[in-house]
């Protein structure tokens, strides 16, 4: 299709319908021609271009001498009719000066809202000058031509529609192909997006969380009389996450939800502190169900440090012999008793005695080496 035309066509639009203008321009750029009617009527297998389109190149305004050269040089007029058109006093000038141009035969309409020849401002979609200049009758490609329950099927329709009209051929020597390279493309990703929906299921099953629970299970000797664990934090830490949870006594469970189901039999770090209680620092294979060891600190009710102190002569008793529970040791030179009580036999008090009287014999426990013991 050889001609003197630096455009195949000229859309003219209003600014609210510009993404329509943009998907007209896209589509014919873009459109390639079945290889026979390309050998029959020497056309290159994208005939429909280029295409202007105002904001790619100039911005649209009065019909200056720029935009009417742009409106000479190109073989046909599209214009895009909706109510925002037919209102627009610039596409009504864009018409009515390609019709003085003597190619009347080549605007073609692209209804993509509204209602041909409706006689109602509100939903009309042909600008006046159409009437006034008395352009043939004229239907238009209509988006919204109901041939098909699916609205894609109808905007495709429209378009090839379009296209028939600038090239002077058949509809159907279009639309046939047209329709079957839709049937294929749309085959295509429909298997397309089922093995994606597969492999995605796939995916979705190894990561489908699961809940993982943690017990502790106490490997120190248990002593009654100490205080009981009590809000013991446990942290799992994955490879890029750490989730935690705190749990009030050793009978409870650590829960952690949403675990995904790829972290199962992987390594974890395992972390678990609570008051008076050693802090556990573990990797282990992830289960569903775990139980962590833990153990019991020896130091804060066991590590036992006081003084023998006479406030009245402001003096320590060394190397005098204490008892501590019934369990007998010394005082050092200094009068300072230091004594590690079995974690079986630890308390949170001792009674203390001594050779002589004290004023308090009652240790309560924690303490320190500040800790004093009154001597009467």
């Amino acid at each position: 299709m050889a001609d003197t035309y630096k455009y195949f066509a000229f859309i003219s639009y209003n600014s609210k319908d510009t993404e329509w203008g943009k998907k007209v321009q896209r589509k014919l750029e873009g459109y390639r021609m079945p290889s026979t009617l390309c050998s029959e009527h020497g056309w290159k297998r994208k005939p429909l271009k280029p295409v202007f389109f105002a904001p790619t190149d100039i911005q649209p305004g009065g019909l200056t001498a720029e935009l009417q050269e742009r409106l000479r040089a190109s073989r046909n007029l599209i214009v895009i009719c909706s109510p925002n058109s037919a209102r627009s006093k610039w596409v009504g000038a864009e018409i009515a000066y390609f019709h003085s141009l003597g190619r009347t035969e080549n605007i073609h309409f692209f209804i993509v809202d509204g209602v041909p020849h409706s006689g109602n401002e509100d939903t009309e979609c042909f600008n006046p000058v159409v009437e006034t200049l008395g352009l043939p009758e004229i239907l238009g490609a209509n988006i919204h031509e109901k041939v098909s329950p699916w609205p894609w099927i109808n905007r495709e329709r429209a378009y090839v529609q379009l296209i028939t009209k600038l090239l002077g051929v058949e509809f159907d020597s279009i639309w046939q192909r047209h329709k079957r390279l839709m049937i294929e493309k749309m085959t295509a990703w429909i298997i397309g997006a089922f093995a994606v929906l597969a492999a995605l299921l796939g995916v979705w099953i190894n990561n489908q969380p699961v809940d993982v629970s943690i017990r502790l299970n106490e490997m120190s000797v248990h002593n009654d009389n100490l205080p009981p664990l009590k809000d013991a934090i446990v942290s799992v830490s994955l490879e890029n996450e750490t989730k935690t949870d705190t749990i009030p006594s050793i009978e409870a469970a650590a829960m952690f939800a949403n675990i995904p189901h790829k972290a199962i039999g992987k390594e974890a770090r395992i972390t678990i502190s609570a008051q008076d209680w050693l802090t556990t620092d573990t990797t282990v294979a992830l289960s569903e169900f775990m139980a962590v060891s833990v153990r019991r600190d020896p130091q804060p009710y066991g590590d036992i440090q006081f003084r023998l102190w006479n406030a009245n002569e402001e003096k320590t008793y060394p190397n005098i012999n204490v008892s501590i529970n019934g369990y007998e040791t010394t005082a050092d030179a200094e009068g300072r008793i230091r004594y590690t009580m079995p974690l079986s036999e630890q308390d949170t008090f001792y009674v203390i005695k001594t050779p002589m009287t004290l004023g308090n014999d009652t240790l309560y426990m924690p303490n320190t080496e500040s800790n004093i013991i009154i001597v009467k």
